[in-house]
């Protein structure tokens, strides 16, 4: 069984401040954010291994996609890493030939108490919802994962992730790193025990992936997104088929999940000239 695993840093062990999760960093903080990313997802590949799979595919999701550090990753992984290509976001790789997914590191949706780090899917945004259910990170990629008739079958975040995930994807297992006291504050485990526990549930979720129904959204699909900022929405609504709704959101609407996440992509992306163009 091949096995895709698709990465992000605020739900890994020991972090707790985005100072942490950005390079260069102060001294100390991003080397060990890097050594502990890759220490989550190295757990993961073992147990996947572990649990029946033939052949494990990281992509490394966060900020630039270029943090995990590829040489200090278990042998015979694949690595996709870098930004600028592709269609399918924090999922780029994933197709209809592998078994299971999993992810790695994710955290909570905006707004969520309690959880470390949470946001939107990119740092501008503010709220997401898809066909009228308010979504984060972990809702849209076990959509792009379900499109491809792959099921979502681990999730790692904090408490406050996990819960989500539960939540959003029947019969997921999941494995707190910690567990939120505010945004940027928590109760971590060490790494000897996270280690081991995100092992032992990879090992548990590609055993049982036959038994997890992959989360499909039918089309239509329609995606609302609000912004921090009116100039954010006046350059998205250039984009075919982005309307705006007020003047912090817009609204868009594609024939599949797939082509609505690539056009949800589209519009983060100029959504970063808006909040670029006052400087």
């Amino acid at each position: 069984m091949k096995v895709f695993i698709s990465t992000d840093i605020e739900g890994i062990t020991g972090l707790v401040g985005w100072s942490q999760c950005e390079g260069p960093g102060e001294g100390y903080d991003w080397p060990f954010a890097r050594r502990m990313y890759t220490h989550d997802v190295n757990a993961a590949i073992r147990g996947a291994r572990a649990g029946g799979a033939s052949e494990v595919v990281v992509k490394d999701s966060h900020g630039s996609c270029r943090n995990l550090l590829i040489d200090e990753l278990e042998p015979g992984t694949t690595l996709i890493s870098g930004i600028g290509a592709g269609q399918n976001g924090m999922m780029e790789g994933i197709d209809a030939s592998y078994g299971a997914s999993m992810l790695v590191g994710y955290h909570a949706m905006a707004g969520t108490p309690e959880a470390v780090m949470e946001h939107a899917l990119a740092g501008g945004l503010h709220r997401c919802w898809i066909n009228g259910v308010e979504a984060g990170e972990i809702l849209a990629s076990a959509g792009v994962a379900g499109a491809f008739g792959v099921p979502m079958v681990l999730v790692t975040s904090d408490v406050a992730g996990c819960k989500e995930a539960i939540a959003a994807i029947p019969g997921v297992e999941t494995y707190a790193v910690k567990e939120g006291i505010g945004k940027f504050m928590g109760s971590l485990e060490h790494p000897s025990e996270t280690g081991k526990g995100i092992e032992a549930a990879a090992k548990r979720a590609v055993e049982r992936a036959k038994a997890i129904k992959p989360l499909v959204i039918e089309g239509p699909v329609t995606w609302r997104i609000e912004f921090h900022t009116v100039n954010e929405v006046d350059l998205c609504c250039l984009l075919p088929g982005v309307n705006r709704v007020n003047g912090y959101t817009v609204e868009f609407t594609s024939p599949t999940f797939l082509e609505a996440h690539t056009l949800a992509y589209a519009v983060f992306n100029m959504s970063i000239r808006g909040r670029a163009s006052d400087r």
